[in-house]
Order: C-alpha cells, then structure tokens, then sequence
C-alpha cells in the first residue's frame, strides 16, 4: 500500500503539488488567525451543524472574503486579509440576533395613488442587546466561493427565553417576507434589504386583513428562524421569518 501511495504522489506534477501546499498554507493561517479573533470557537467531530434559535442561538453567516470595489477603496490597505470578513460578521451577527432575541418596531405607509402618498417603511430595535453582545461567539469559521462563513452563537437567558415563549404563545400571526438590497452598501445593503423584507411581510399580511388603506400602521417584528442572506441578481437577497404584533393601525380622517 504504501508504495502504491508514493508511486501516486510520484504521478502528480510539481505544479499541482505546489499549488496544493500553498493552498494548505494559507487555509492554514487562516484557521489559526481566526482561532486568535475568535477566541471561542468551536471545533471537533461533534460540532453539530444544525441551527438553533431558542435558548442556544446558533446560526450561520457569512461575509464576503474582499470587500466591493467601492468600499475596498476606503480601506486601510495596511488591514489583514481576513480583517474586512471579521469585522462584517461581527456587525451582522448582533444585528440579527437582536432581531431574534428583542425584534424590530415598524411603522408602516402604504402607498396610496389617489392621495399622493408613496409607500415608506422604517424599523428600529425594540432593544439594544447592549453588554449581552459580548456573550455573541463564533464558531468553526471556513471558507466557501468567496466568503467567509461562520456559526454566530448565543445563550439565551431565562427572561429571554421567557420572552420568546410569549411571543409563541400568544395570538401573532406568522409571517414571511423577502428583501434585497445593493452589494455596493455593504453591511447598509444588508439592513436595506431586511427593511424590505419586514415591509413585503406587512404588506403581504395586511393586504388581507383591511380594506381601506390605513395612514399609517405601528407594530413589531421577532424572528422566529434563522435567516437565509444570499445574493440573487447581483443583489443582497434576505428571505425572513416573523412573529407580527400590531400595536395600532391609524386611518385616514377624510380624504
């Protein structure tokens, strides 16, 4: 066996052996630099690849490897290889997370032709996850087609987990909405399209629950799964899955 091994390696050219070692290299580096920004990582056979979002968040991100031309422009050119990756996952990662744990307030304009109204949609976090963001861990990071992937985890704590059990078991309808946004923004391109996801699933939802186009509508937003962030047409394209609750619908006064 082991000089049917050798008599193999003896048959790959020097060039592929080289390109193979330097490929090794660097995924090398990478690993223990990553070990090194993201001093929690997990690793190991065990290591479940399943996502989670009760009391054990766990879900997966990802951020491009190079940052948009546009954007690489106002680097620091003195900044690692990896550094635009990390501090992009370590923008989004308490981004959606806060969208799981304390969700979006919304409020809502529908279009309205006849009185010149265009249709707006503005969201905030109900709450800041504050010193909680530092409890935010990132596992086993690999990359993938240009990007950089890893599994952002987070714990729960037991009002946390008590809040989400409320917003299960109370009367929020479920809704579904799909957003994008410009690559070109970059992490802006991101909650670009997550405001447009939250205002394609209040719409879709009210659509069918009011007649009359109301003035205004207030409410808000958990995610209840783990979000799908991809890139469709040369789009940051982000598929969401919300708990709704309506805090006040405002209608016209006259016409």
């Amino acid at each position: 066996m082991k000089k049917i091994l050798i008599t193999m390696h003896d048959m790959i050219s020097s060039d592929k052996r080289a390109l193979a070692c330097a490929l090794r290299f660097v995924l090398t580096i990478f690993f223990l630099f990553a070990a090194c920004v993201f001093p929690h990582a997990k690793a190991g056979a065990a290591f479940s690849q399943t996502p989670d979002i009760v009391a054990h968040i766990r879900i997966p991100l990802w951020a491009e490897l190079d940052a948009y031309p546009a954007l690489a422009e106002a680097q620091d050119s003195s900044t690692g290889i990896f550094d635009y990756s990390i501090a992009r996952l370590k923008t989004l990662a308490p981004f959606i997370i806060g969208g799981m744990v304390h969700g979006w307030n919304f409020s809502y304009t529908p279009s309205d032709k006849l009185r010149g109204v265009e249709e707006y949609m503005d969201f905030s976090p109900v709450r800041e996850l504050g010193e909680a963001e530092q409890r935010i861990t990132y596992a086993k990071p690999w990359i993938e087609n240009g990007k950089v992937f890893c599994w952002a985890e987070f714990t729960r704590t037991e009002p946390m987990i008590q809040n989400y059990y409320l917003w299960a078991s109370i009367t929020n309808d479920t809704v579904h909405g799909i957003g994008y946004g410009k690559i070109s923004r970059g992490f802006d391109g991101i909650t670009d399209a997550v405001r447009d996801a939250i205002k394609d699933a209040v719409r879709a939802y009210f659509r069918t629950k009011i007649k009359n186009k109301p003035k205004e509508i207030c409410g808000r937003v958990l995610l209840r799964r783990e979000p799908l962030i991809g890139i469709d047409a040369g789009r940051y394209k982000v598929q969401l899955d919300f708990f709704l609750e309506t805090d006040k619908i405002l209608p016209y006064t006259q016409f």
